[in-house]
């Protein structure tokens, strides 16, 4: 059997930047490498301009206005990766979820998740090119238009995050504990539901990966809401077979894998179980203690995070010594720098900028003393 090769390698130009790749491997890197979720967004005023008033979901259809978004922060600021616009709900809608509006921050589904008969609505074996087909289409540009002076991220959902935006319509308002209450109601249930989703993540992030991604994370947003019992029973489990199952497709289709960042906000009691569950990254929110977080996960994973969102409020000289401290607690190897979660909408695009090139310079003045 051939040895196994990227696609990429075939149909785009030759990658300039893998210091990102390099440290999710856990290979030596001069400089810590950064990149920031969210980081094609609205807080940038060429964002809004070439947004315009299109809609939410028609603005992720469109690849080249897609490309476009993914493209804006590369422009500006000097990061290590792209991060393709789109968004974690495209997974329920092409389930068969009905939106009922798209106000601009999230989906309202028409027809939520409320009992386990609900379950039987959705279309776990949908046509994944014909559904999400937009999104592989914009990554296969946005990756020609790289010209490969960074890597591309592509990303999805985590299981648990997408089932309590499903049963909760997390968009149209607070409905605490809905979620966690189908869990303890209906366990079996709750297993099925979140192994739909695993199947449905699989399946997009090889796509993602066949079109060109060339790392990906999976974002569970609301993971510390199950606490350690929950989190363990019903989705620990899913991750670890999505890390597992990516993996092996893409082998199986003699691609390589790529590498693999599994962000669980908020769920600290989990962090070592994390560092062995198959991904080579474990992302931290804010509220995680850099050194504490380190002891658990060993050396075997590398970590990313975790600067406070609202810090780029703060002025710029804090914004410099906030990014030290950071650098110092994390180390300059087996680290990617990046927020505790996604750039808020008001941030001024300068202080990010700030956070941006600071990182670069104090680990490389790092580096050069070890």
């Amino acid at each position: 059997m051939a040895a196994p090769i990227s696609p990429q390698t075939q149909a785009f130009s030759p990658l300039k930047n893998d210091l990102l790749l390099r440290a999710a491997r856990g290979e030596k890197t001069e400089r810590v490498p950064v990149w920031v979720m969210r980081q094609a967004g609205r807080y940038l005023p060429e964002y809004r301009q070439a947004k315009g008033d299109t809609k939410f979901f028609a603005t992720c259809k469109d690849p080249q206005l897609v490309c476009e978004l993914t493209l804006q922060p590369i422009r500006r600021y000097d990061l290590d990766a792209a991060i393709i616009f789109s968004d974690i709900l495209v997974i329920p809608v092409a389930m068969g979820l009905a939106v009922a509006n798209d106000p601009g921050e999230g989906p309202v589904y028409a027809d939520p998740i409320t009992c386990p008969e609900d379950i039987k609505r959705l279309n776990p074996d949908f046509d994944i090119v014909s559904e999400l087909g937009y999104v592989y289409e914009a990554i296969t540009l946005t990756r020609q238009k790289l010209e490969g002076k960074v890597p591309l991220f592509g990303f999805t959902g985590a299981p648990w995050t997408l089932m309590k935006f499903m049963i909760e319509n997390v968009s149209a308002g607070p409905n605490p504990n809905k979620a966690r209450r189908f869990l303890a109601e209906h366990a079996e249930a709750g297993h099925q539901l979140l192994g739909l989703l695993k199947d449905a993540v699989v399946r997009h992030l090889v796509h993602q990966v066949k079109a060109g991604a060339q790392i990906v994370q999976v974002f569970d947003s609301f993971a510390g809401e199950l606490g350690p019992v929950f989190f363990s029973k019903f989705e620990l489990p899913v991750l670890k077979q999505i890390a597992r199952e990516v993996k092996e497709k893409l082998q199986s289709m003699n691609i390589e894998p790529v590498p693999m960042i599994v962000f669980a906000k908020d769920a600290h009691f989990a962090i070592e179980e994390l560092s062995k569950s198959g991904y080579d990254v474990v992302g931290l929110d804010w509220g995680a203690q850099p050194l504490h977080a380190r002891k658990l996960a060993g050396n075997q994973v590398t970590l990313q995070g975790n600067m406070d969102p609202v810090m780029m409020f703060a002025p710029k000289d804090d914004i410099k010594k906030a990014v030290k401290e950071m650098l110092n607690k994390f180390g300059t190897q087996r680290y990617i720098a990046n927020l505790g979660h996604g750039v808020l909408k008001d941030t001024d695009p300068d202080h990010l900028g700030v956070f941006i090139d600071a990182i670069h310079t104090y680990s490389e003045d790092m580096n050069a003393v070890l």
